[in-house]
């Protein structure tokens, strides 16, 4: 991990106008050269080759020049007494020290073989003149064994070179990128935009990561990031789905468990194993039997059920026509019903009322507030209509509940729905979820997997109580969340405040393409600003010639509003702390050989009439008969018993709001036969109920 550098990065001189890493690596390369040559010569030469080098040299390059030019030279000489003088060679001297009359010694020495030849004598012969190419070929073939300067000193040189070519891609590079800086500017701090490469060589993930182009290996974040959550953001086709399910495919690899919410049925296709796998969805035939009251593990788990069941569409808070139902829901809940006896009672008011009576909810449903108690009723029908699409036990795929499945954590939950039935389904997936969320805060045991929650069209719920509290807490619990949607907006819309709050708690954010202007604006914000140190240059005119620059600072965002919603498909910005990375992926699908969907039959979901026959029925003249509308279960009625109190009162006042909603300017002088429409038959309590809210 790259460490954290605070304020900006200053330097003297910024930017250097010359190739300065370049001129560095020349350096650099002579440097290596001369310790190459200095190792060739004080290695690889004989005592007397040394020596006799600056006296090579020179008449070499002299020879070279003029083959009759003549210089003053000095030879090693050996002699002894009684033995004429001759030039030395390397058989005669070895290392060592001969001092010499009025100079500094000599570093020779003679050797053992001249000492037995009777040479008793080593000097230097006083100055005489010489022609350079015939010393120069003397001392080549005499004490060089045959072999050129250029000959003796060439792999020295060849290394040089090759150490100066190793580092000329490098430092050009370099240079480049300096050039680059001094005229698009310097990054001093804030968000900072690097290739793929360099995001994985600064964050050094081992977590999950994303198959891209042009990467052998994949862009991949920190394990310790998982927990801190994953946002993905994208218009339709913008390649979100592509995304996940690379992760899902890495979470199956890892033996990991995920809840898994399927709107469109992609996943469940291509990752549902029949034989661990568990499908949430009372459509489905292999869905299992689940009931409210069997999550119950104590008496105020009740309301949380409650509120995930009664949620308003928007973020309203303080509604009451929704607090209210919550409060009695919970409160029917505790009694530890089935599903089919929660519909039983919420179908008939008087079983709700001797429930409640003598609590602090039956002031809610009040006989002396009609409207009041009509409105509370409605809201409790419309989660009925929910669970009356789930199995009856013993009728499902087995039983469920998420207290008992957080505790095994055994097979992934895929959380299915069909376009047509979302909205109906939308009260039961919010309680799932909600459950699944609570019942997973607690760190997990040895034996117990990690919890993958994976929810893609995030806006397709309605609001998730507990979400909020699963993105500030479940890092603790290390039960990452991948969710997806198209925009802050849709977010805004269930969430209010609070979606700004949720959408900064994901550490890792995936940005593809959205064209929409407000989304692409705050993508924009997000992924945040860089303060940028450029060099304004000013030319001089007229009489005076030159150049002046001054070093001008600019803040400016790291990535545009346009670039995002110019995006094309499967390209996208992935951002991680302070780094961000544009790239792009390719579109790898998983053959699918699950069905998505098996429907399981209802008994009252066939139709009283045959659609293809309506028109050829009107043109007959008939018309058909109204649909049947399902028998509610009803409580025993008193048929002597009068008519309900509040109703008939409403009915027959001018002047109370039950009785003037939506009145015209005749309200209050209703004729008998109207008054009759208003009064409640107490054999048809459900009936009541439309009949009050038409009127």
């Amino acid at each position: 991990m790259a460490t954290m550098h605070w304020g900006r990065k200053e330097t003297i001189i910024f930017p250097p106008h010359g190739a300065v890493y370049t001129y560095g690596a020349v350096f650099f390369a002579v440097i290596l050269t001369g310790l190459f040559v200095y190792l060739r010569f004080t290695f690889g030469n004989t005592p007397l080759q040394r020596f006799y080098t600056p006296i090579y040299i020179r008449s070499s390059v002299a020879g070279g020049v003029s083959a009759s030019r003549k210089d003053k030279y000095r030879l090693v000489m050996v002699g002894a007494r009684g033995i004429r003088p001759r030039p030395a060679t390397d058989a005669d001297v070895t290392d060592g020290n001969t001092p010499e009359p009025g100079t500094k010694p000599l570093p020779l020495a003679l050797s053992q073989s001249a000492l037995r030849a009777g040479y008793d004598l080593l000097y230097q012969d006083p100055e005489r003149t010489y022609i350079d190419a015939p010393l120069s070929a003397y001392l080549k073939s005499a004490i060089y064994g045959g072999e050129s300067l250029s000959e003796i000193y060439q792999l020295p040189l060849f290394f040089g070179l090759v150490s100066l070519l190793i580092q000329l891609p490098f430092s050009i590079q370099k240079d480049i990128k300096r050039r680059k800086q001094m005229r698009y500017g310097r990054r001093l701090k804030g968000t900072e935009r690097v290739t793929p490469k360099e995001f994985n060589c600064k964050v050094q993930g081992e977590g999950i990561g994303i198959k891209i182009d042009g990467l052998k290996e994949m862009l991949r974040i920190p394990a310790k990031a998982e927990a801190q959550h994953v946002q993905i953001i994208a218009d339709t086709g913008g390649g979100k789905t592509t995304i996940i399910m690379q992760m899902l495919r890495q979470i199956r690899s890892r033996g990991d468990s995920a809840i898994v919410y399927d709107p469109a049925l992609e996943y469940t296709r291509r990752f549902y194993d029949p034989k661990h796998d568990i499908i949430l969805n009372p459509l489905d035939r292999r869905c299992p039997y689940w009931g409210p009251a069997e999550e119950l593990r104590t008496s105020s788990e009740a309301d949380a059920i409650a509120v995930s069941l009664f949620q308003p569409p928007q973020d309203k808070k303080g509604e009451f026509f929704f607090e209210i139902p919550q409060q009695i829901f919970a409160y029917l809940l505790r009694y530890g019903p089935t599903p089919e006896e929660l519909i039983e009672w919420m179908s008939n008011p008087k079983e709700i009322d001797n429930r409640v009576a003598r609590t602090e909810v039956a002031n809610f449903i009040d006989h002396t507030a009609p409207p009041q108690r009509v409105g509370v009723l409605a809201s409790l029908s419309k989660v009925a209509k929910s669970l009356r699409l789930l199995p009856h036990k013993g009728a499902g795929n087995g039983e469920w509940t998420a207290t008992d499945w957080a505790e095994s954590r055994q097979g992934w939950i895929f959380i299915t729905s069909l376009p047509a039935e979302r909205e109906a389904l939308r009260p039961l997936q919010s309680v799932w979820i909600d459950m699944l969320v609570l019942r997973l805060l607690n760190e997990p045991k040895a034996h117990q997997k990690r919890v993958w929650f994976v929810l893609d069209e995030l806006a397709s719920l309605q609001r998730l109580p507990q979400f909020h509290t699963a993105l500030t807490e479940n890092r603790k619990s290390n039960n990452p969340i991948i969710m997806g949607f198209q925009g802050k907006a849709q977010l805004e819309v269930i969430y209010g405040h609070l979606a700004e709050v949720m959408l900064s708690m994901p550490t890792t954010s995936i940005f593809l393409k959205t064209k929409e202007p407000n989304a692409g604006e705050w993508v924009s914000k997000a992924i945040g600003k860089v303060e940028v140190e450029r060099i304004r240059e000013s030319h001089f005119d007229g009489t005076r010639s030159g150049r002046n620059f001054a070093l001008d600072i600019q803040v400016e965002p790291a990535v545009m509003e346009s670039e995002i919603s110019g995006l094309p498909d499967l390209h996208a910005f992935m951002k991680y702390e302070n780094y961000v990375t544009g790239f792009s992926f390719p579109y790898l699908d998983i053959e699918g050989h699950q069905i998505p969907f098996e429907r399981r039959h209802l008994p009252d979901e066939k139709l009283t009439f045959d659609p293809k026959n309506i028109k050829a029925k009107a043109r007959n003249g008939t018309t058909a008969p109204p649909p049947a509308l399902p028998a509610a279960p009803r409580a025993d009625v008193d048929l002597e018993a009068k008519p309900v109190e509040e109703t008939s009162a409403a009915a027959t006042s001018s002047n109370g709001e039950f009785a003037t909603v939506g009145a015209g300017p005749d309200a209050g002088k209703n004729t008998g036969a109207e008054a009759s429409d208003n009064i409640v038959n107490t054999e048809q309590p459900t009936q009541t109920t439309l009949n009050f809210i038409t009127n």
